[in-house]
This record gives C-alpha cells, sequence and structure tokens, in this order.
C-alpha cells in the first residue's frame, strides 16, 4: 500500500532538478539549472490544478526512487517526471503531447544531449495510455510511479479521487460520472497495471480493488 494522505515537503525540488538535470548531461557544460526549474514549478503551480500539483510531482519522483533500479535511464525517468503534467489543462486532451514537445525544446537548451531529450518526450507520451512495451524499463518505472497513487489506502484514494473531480468542476456531474467510468474501465482492462516487480506486488490488488470499489460507487459496471 502506498503513503496514507499527508502534506509533501515540496521545498526540495528545486535541489532534486538540479541534480537530476546535471546527471542527465553527463558532464557536459550547460546554462544555470534554477531557471529551467522555476519555469517548471510555476506550470506545475497553476490554479486549474487539484491533483496534478507539485505535491504529485514529488510523490512520483519519490516512487522513482524506489523504483530506480529498474530504470535503465533513471535521469531521464525523473526528468520525465518533471515533465509529464508540465502542460495541464483539464478542459484539453493534448496535454501529454504538449508536455513532451517542451522536453523536446527545454532539455537540449538545458544542455541535455538529444538522445536523452528524445527519450524523455517518448516517457511523457507513454503517459496516455500508461501501456509500455515488455521490456521497456524506463516507461515501466515511469508509469508506475504515476499510477500508484491507485494503490493508496481509502483516506487517500478518497483524496485523490475527490482532487481529479475538482479539477473538472466545469463538467456536469451525469458526464463527468460517464468519462470517468470510462477512464476506471480501460485502465481495469489492462492485463497489468504495474509492470515492475515491486509494482506488481506491492500495488497491483490493492489499485484493482480501489479502482472497482470506484467504479461501483459512481454506478457503472466493471469491465465485462
Amino acid at each position: 500500500m502506498t503513503d496514507s494522505p499527508r502534506p509533501r515537503d515540496t521545498r526540495a525540488l528545486p535541489d532534486r532538478w538540479r541534480d537530476t538535470l546535471l546527471a542527465a548531461r553527463s558532464g557536459a557544460p550547460g546554462p544555470d539549472p534554477l531557471p529551467y526549474a522555476e519555469n517548471l514549478l510555476v506550470r506545475w503551480a497553476e490554479p486549474q490544478r487539484r491533483y496534478h500539483t507539485t505535491a504529485h510531482l514529488t510523490a512520483v519522483l519519490d516512487r522513482i526512487d524506489t523504483l530506480a533500479g529498474y530504470a535503465a535511464d533513471v535521469h531521464a525517468v525523473r526528468l520525465a517526471a518533471w515533465f509529464h503534467d508540465a502542460v495541464y489543462r483539464p478542459d484539453r486532451t493534448e496535454n501529454e503531447e504538449r508536455s513532451a514537445a517542451l522536453a523536446e525544446r527545454a532539455l537540449p537548451e538545458a544542455g541535455v544531449g538529444e538522445a536523452v531529450a528524445a527519450e524523455v518526450a517518448r516517457l511523457v507520451r507513454l503517459t496516455v495510455t500508461h501501456d509500455p512495451a515488455e521490456g521497456d524499463g524506463n516507461g515501466e518505472v515511469l508509469c508506475d510511479a504515476d499510477l500508484a497513487v491507485l494503490a493508496g489506502g481509502p483516506e487517500a484514494y478518497a483524496a485523490y479521487a475527490a482532487q481529479v473531480r475538482e479539477e473538472y468542476g466545469f463538467v456536469p456531474d451525469e458526464a463527468f460520472r460517464a468519462g470517468r467510468a470510462a477512464v476506471l474501465r480501460q485502465l481495469l482492462a489492462l492485463p497489468r497495471l504495474f509492470r515492475t516487480p515491486y509494482g506488481a506486488a506491492e500495488w497491483e490488488a490493492r489499485a484493482r480493488h480501489n479502482l472497482a470499489t470506484e467504479l461501483e460507487l459512481l454506478g457503472s459496471p466493471g469491465p465485462q
């Protein structure tokens, strides 16, 4: 089971960004990392966000730390976490693509090599489906870290679901229930929610229980 809900300390985020960016440069020169962190953190603090906040970013980075041994390039995975919801408007469908494009522009400017920048953008785009190919260690780590919120205890999961509803406050209740139920059914239809051995052992069963429970509360049957 994942953490119970509690305020996450986001004060270390600029230092975490600096350390990751410098590692991803592999000794190559580049500009001061701090302005890039500041730009990203402004994005993550936009007023339309309730769940996709700096607390979510911190949680994903923490889970990547837990899963780091499964990644081929954990620095690329951490950078992808920073960018995966950098562009977020709940009324739009191209958030992941725009976030990936931001990474493709910003990372080479920040001194990251083209191959790593391309891998980061690929990983960001992967969060559309959370369905990495077999053997894609980087993708498995990022997707597992992003989806681990689904495996929270009852209070944590309820808080997550409420925050998602707040982000879509402009959507009428009936339409939200239908859309949310479709998302839950899509997740439950995946053969495995979590691809890393740790995620499969620690998070899979609880996450499926939470998804099925929410689907039932929405008044919608599960996958047939």
